[in-house]
């Protein structure tokens, strides 16, 4: 059979559904009447902003929240409000986006880069142990792809060594782990609503916390400097504003009555996908203690001599377009050279190797068509070389 890349027919000719999806009555309804309103930025008496804010609480199953511009922004007011200084270090995962890393060195703290599992891709607890040093002061554990990671025994270790622990859940609004969300199961969770999230405003970020005096630390990095409930021209602490605005969060609000909906129907997509699957693709599994994968990604491990290159393209011609995933953050020598410490990461070597990603608009097609992909995947590797 004649790949699509060398003019054959591609296995698939409709395209995929289209991210983010339309607004919905309820979307149009909210924004409308807050540009009408006039009421645009968080401080100018509107309520749109409080309202998710402690609607993302509730999911998190934590009385707190702050809402902010973006992610990176929110692990950063995360670390810094939970007391994370200059030349302290924080424990990330090889196998994430660099804003994880980022977000590290805007507080002037260190990244410490470890290794990932190499079967599920989460942070592994025992790299984590053997990365500590005095200096540790805190660790970032990332819910790769919509999976929850494997808390228990990461929370475990933190409480040994007095460590803070930072979700970073941007991927996986909706996750729980043991039947606990995710977001509320250290120290403090954040959450993205990038244009690329489950839930998007085109950009945002959501931080949420259990404690009282962590989440007014918190608000005050995000406010400049002020005290919640203080003078508004007093700025006892340093900070800076973060804030995100009435607009965006009357995007996001209505979304969550139809989260459940959409993480489902990701699901039965995901497991459609896993039934046709055959060869040497097999999807990565999810981490143990999962009890809800909110499905931002599916992450396929292909175990096949195929130029990875190729395979992508010619995915792409088969009208079956996947991504590449993450290089380790070992590797991005701009990390490095702002004084990131990389640790030995062969898991995250291999899986940069080996995983492609099934973009979440995708997962949100009728499962019937979850064939499609299993389809030219096979069609693709029976080729496995150029010609």
């Amino acid at each position: 059979m004649t790949l699509a890349l060398h003019g054959g027919s591609p296995v698939r000719a409709t395209p995929w559904p289209g991210w983010p999806p339309p607004l919905d009555p309820r979307q149009r309804e909210l924004v409308t009447g807050v540009l009408e309103s006039g009421l645009w930025g968080a401080t100018q008496g509107g309520s749109v902003v409080a309202d998710l804010t402690a609607a993302f609480a509730r999911l998190s199953g934590v009385p707190y929240g702050v809402a902010v511009g973006n992610a990176t922004l929110g692990l950063f007011a995360a670390l810094k409000g939970l007391g994370v200084r200059r030349g302290d270090e924080v424990i990330v995962p090889a196998y994430t986006f660099v804003a994880s890393a980022t977000a590290v060195l805007l507080t002037g703290a260190v990244p410490v880069i470890v290794d990932v599992d190499p079967v599920h891709l989460h942070l592994s607890p025992q790299a984590v142990q053997d990365a500590l040093t005095s200096r540790t002061a805190a660790v970032m554990p990332v819910h790769l792809a919509g999976s929850p990671a494997d808390m228990d025994p990461i929370n475990a270790l933190a409480a040994r060594h007095g460590l803070k622990v930072v979700e970073d859940a941007a991927q996986a609004h909706g996750a729980t782990y043991h039947d606990r969300p995710v977001g509320g199961l250290g120290d403090a969770g954040v959450y993205s609503f990038q244009a690329s999230k489950a839930m998007t405003a085109g950009e945002g970020g959501l931080i949420v916390c259990r404690d009282q005096a962590d989440h007014e630390a918190v608000w005050s990095v995000c406010n400049v400097g002020r005290r919640l409930g203080g003078q508004w021209y007093g700025h006892p602490e340093v900070g800076w504003n973060l804030r995100l605005t009435e607009i965006q969060a009357a995007l996001l609000l209505p979304w969550l009555d139809r989260l459940d909906d959409e993480v489902d129907r990701r699901n039965a997509f995901c497991a459609a996908l896993e039934r046709e699957l055959t060869g040497p693709v097999s999807a990565v599994p999810r981490p143990p203690g999962t009890t809800r994968d909110s499905r931002h990604l599916l992450m396929l491990r292909v175990d096949a001599p195929v130029d990875r290159d190729f395979l992508l393209a010619a995915m792409a011609a088969e009208g079956v377009p996947l991504e590449s995933g993450y290089p380790p953050l070992g590797t991005m020598a701009a990390l490095t050279a702002e004084g990131a410490r990389t640790e030995p990461c062969p898991a995250a070597e291999q899986a940069a190797a080996d995983v492609v990603w099934v973009r979440q608009a995708m997962l949100m097609d009728d499962p019937a068509r979850a064939a499609d992909i299993a389809e030219a995947l096979a069609k693709v590797l029976a080729y496995r070389e150029k010609p």
